[in-house]
């Protein structure tokens, strides 16, 4: 028997989590300029990171043959001020995606079950067959999650549901009155992670105070980023914040200075600076408008989406998807897109908003595909 093959059969069953294409391999791929192509396939913040959070990057420069505070203290007393919660009850990860995980590590077990929707973030399905453990796909509502659909397929063997709103690749919004009115019906040993990844872009009437929800809610997780609003992608920092128990658990589980110093000093400098946040937010508003009018004018449809960005339908051709053609046919014409047909939407694109600059590049690259 090879190495390989003593291996369980669903960790080696594993596709991997495919990542939007970088800058960097289409200009090696197409023979192009790095500065001249536009990525809008990774969510990014398109306003970078916040001066505040470069200066504390520059400043932790120095202390880097030191390892990082494994504990996170002075990034955990930020967040503790800022959503009036005990620190205890804060989880800091290597991005949000690690507490993805390791809520998934410690609830699961081969034969166990977790619940999520269909067109849901490809995180929740890897993170459950890695564990051995059983993913209930719940059929969506016009792309969004159908959570009376959820609930009946909580069974005595599901440890874990995972629900993302905004959702991501559809952008789909659920009210804070029907996630309250879900987990009240929940059974309370079972999982409910919120990945809130997107929170900072919703509009401010539809906010809710979902934090408070962890005083009734012992089985409430809930995941937050540093990736999107805060512009901390390439540093990779994220946090949950539950009740001390379960933060106890999973912290049994996290890796050692599972996230470096500098991306602890720019999370907690970031935090400090949400003009930056609101400014993202306002770009994001403005470029969500721009780009939902581009396809109007194109004739286009697409999802409403309450994320940074939004995903649109390509029309077919002769019965037969055609969202690679036109993904291919911007590529050569250096803008990168996300694909969407591994979340079983083969006739989506999903773009991220962008500078208005941006925007409209990939806007008049878009029309020069849909006409070719």
């Amino acid at each position: 028997m090879e190495l390989v093959e003593r291996s369980p059969e669903y960790i080696r069953a594993i596709a991997p989590y495919q990542p939007g294409k970088p800058i960097s391999e289409l200009a090696r791929e197409m023979g192009l300029d790095e500065g001249s192509i536009v990525k809008l396939a990774s969510n990014e913040n398109p306003l970078g990171l916040s001066p505040a959070a470069k200066a504390a990057i520059e400043h932790a420069l120095s202390d880097l043959a030191r390892y990082p505070d494994g504990n996170a203290f002075e990034l955990k007393a930020a967040l503790s001020r800022h959503y009036g919660v005990s620190p205890e009850c804060l989880v800091i990860g290597n991005g949000s995606n690690d507490l993805l995980e390791l809520a998934a590590g410690a609830f699961l077990i081969p034969g166990s079950t977790a619940v999520y929707s269909r067109h849901a973030f490809a995180v929740y399905p890897l993170a459950t067959q890695a564990r051995g453990a059983k993913g209930i796909v719940v059929p969506a509502i016009n792309y969004c999650h159908d959570l009376n659909g959820i609930y009946s397929a909580i069974g005595n063997d599901t440890r874990i549901v995972f629900i993302a709103n905004p959702n991501n690749p559809t952008g789909t919004y659920l009210s804070g009155a029907d996630i309250e009115a879900f987990l009240g019906k929940v059974p309370s040993n079972v999982a409910v992670v919120l990945d809130e990844a997107y929170n900072e872009y919703l509009p401010h009437e539809l906010r809710t105070d979902s934090v408070r929800w962890l005083k009734t809610h012992r089985n409430l997780i809930i995941t937050r980023t540093f990736s999107k609003a805060y512009g901390l992608a390439g540093l990779r920092v994220g946090f949950g914040i539950m009740g001390p128990a379960v933060a106890d658990l999973l912290n049994r589980l996290r890796q050692p200075f599972n996230v470096n110093s500098l991306a602890l000093a720019a999370a907690t400098a970031a935090l400090a600076d949400q003009e930056f946040v609101a400014r993202s937010y306002e770009l994001n508003r403005s470029g969500m408008a721009q780009l939902e009018a581009g396809f109007r004018g194109l004739g286009l449809q697409w999802i409403p989406s309450y994320g940074n960005f939004i995903s649109f339908e390509v029309p077919r051709k002769n019965g037969a998807s055609h969202a690679g053609v036109v993904y291919g046919k911007l590529l050569k014409q250096g803008v990168i897109v996300r694909p969407v047909a591994g979340y079983e939407m083969p006739d989506h694109l999903r773009v991220t908003i962008g500078t208005t600059d941006e925007n409209n590049r990939f806007l008049v690259a878009l029309a020069v595909a849909m006409a070719e």
